[in-house]
């Protein structure tokens, strides 16, 4: 998962664009030239770097979990994969646990 370049709409990326956000109220303004066939809709929007960061974290559980279907360790090496993984998976589990307090 890759996070697109504003304006960018390729298949697969997450179209951005920019707009003013008001630090008091909230308010979102994208200005953009009307072609008096405008139409309004409620959508929902997320901020940029809140979904860099999530997509990062995809990418890394991704990879963990890429690890877990594609490599059979030794049965000798088991116990030591397995501890190895586990560590991985803390790491990535107490990146979560920082960001939500």
């Amino acid at each position: 998962m890759r996070v697109a370049p504003a304006g960018n709409d390729d298949e697969g990326m997450t179209r951005t664009i920019e707009a003013w956000k008001c630090v008091g109220c909230g308010r979102l303004q994208a200005e953009r030239p009307c072609i008096g066939v405008c139409s309004d809709r409620r959508i929902e929007l997320v901020e940029a770097a809140d979904y860099a960061e999530l997509a990062w974290r995809v990418e890394q559980l991704e990879a963990a979990l890429a690890l877990i279907a594609h490599v059979t360790p030794k049965h000798e090496a088991l116990p030591a994969s397995w501890l190895a993984l586990q560590a991985r998976a803390r790491t990535l589990l107490e990146g979560r646990d920082a960001a939500t307090r």
